[in-house]
């Protein structure tokens, strides 16, 4: 394995860690469902897949005989 020849110094350290930083989520309401979710994401809520406030799908129930 490669080992560096010279020590990295804070400074350099520092600079290359400047872009790394935790982002929050961006998090939005459903005006239908009033249920918080990802922006452009769809999100399930009691069987029923919404986006942007409309029904995208449901879900089907299995039947037991």
């Amino acid at each position: 394995m490669a080992h560096p020849k010279r020590r990295t110094s804070t400074t350099r350290r520092d600079k290359r860690r400047t872009h790394k930083v935790a982002i929050a989520a961006n998090i939005a309401t459903c005006p239908t469902t009033g249920q918080p979710h990802l922006f452009h994401h769809a999100h399930w809520h009691e069987g029923t897949l919404y986006y942007k406030g409309k029904v995208v799908a449901q879900k089907e129930q299995e039947v037991a005989e």
